[in-house]
């Protein structure tokens, strides 16, 4: 899946160590809880050697379960969450749309209408648990043992649509096609259901032409984005930058430091 996810590159692993790269595979259960377990872990040790780290990347929830940690769900089997995929792909999103509506109404009226993923999640919670997916979302702050400086990087919505374009298109250049067809045999793993695969396996299934498949591609890049920025909105603690504006995002990050200086119990 390395054009997929957009895979750091061989030339920027080498630049600078990451952590949760190739880490992985796509026949593993993988989920949020899973990935704050990891990233904590991760974060003990590099911790041990430094007293600043770097987290980065596009999903709100993934960057919120580690700064403010998450309400406790219950496991929910395989077996239910491999039918609830079954019949999104069956049925489509509306229907995956009306089923979370109908049991949890609460959570349909908050949660990204257009995020399949989020929504199924919600719906295998509902199914396995007999309860609302709602009923487990307090959102109760947790206290961690470090400060996190949190920074948005912010574009002009024309430039970043221009740029999300270009990007498909170098993406689609260097073999975007070709890797989902290696993937194909596996399309009903929970991990292929993502923007980037999902128009590309429709294509080859014969539900559209390839044209049609770029431009899906494109376009839901671009809602992908959009629903980012709604959620990355909402958190006040997210300070905006032009990813240009570089010396001032260094001056606001050496300032977050002065008033939080690191010591033994308190990180960056």
């Amino acid at each position: 899946m390395n054009l997929g996810t957009a895979k750091p590159s061989h030339e920027e692993l080498d630049q600078v160590p990451h952590h949760l790269i190739d880490s992985h595979s796509i026949f593993e259960e993988y989920d949020v809880k899973q990935y704050e377990s990891d990233v904590l872990a991760i974060l003990d040790k590099l911790y041990q050697k430094s007293n600043m780290v770097l987290l980065t990347g596009g999903s709100g929830m993934y960057a919120d379960i580690i700064t403010q940690g998450m309400d406790s769900i219950p496991d929910i089997s395989p077996e239910i969450r491999e039918e609830v995929i079954r019949l999104y792909q069956q049925n489509g999103l509306e229907w995956l749309q009306n089923q979370v509506s109908i049991h949890d109404p609460i959570y349909f009226d908050q949660v990204d209408r257009q995020n399949p993923q989020r929504l199924m999640r919600a719906l295998e919670v509902c199914l396995g648990t007999q309860q609302p997916y709602s009923n487990f979302r307090q959102k109760k702050k947790v206290e961690r043992p470090f400060v996190s400086i949190k920074i948005g990087l912010d574009r002009d919505r024309e430039e970043l649509y221009q740029r999300i374009d270009d990007r498909m298109d170098q993406m689609i250049e260097k073999g975007l096609f070709e890797e989902a067809e290696s993937l194909f045999p596996y399309r009903n793993l929970n991990a292929l259901q993502t923007v980037g695969y999902t128009e590309i396996f429709d294509f080859m299934e014969g539900v559209y032409d390839r044209v049609e498949a770029i431009r899906l591609l494109k376009r839901n890049s671009r809602r992908y984005a959009k629903r980012q920025m709604t959620w990355f909105r909402k958190d006040p603690e997210i300070q905006w930058f032009h990813p240009d504006q570089f010396n001032q995002i260094i001056d606001f990050i050496s300032a977050q430091i002065a008033l939080n200086p690191p010591n033994a119990a308190t990180q960056l």
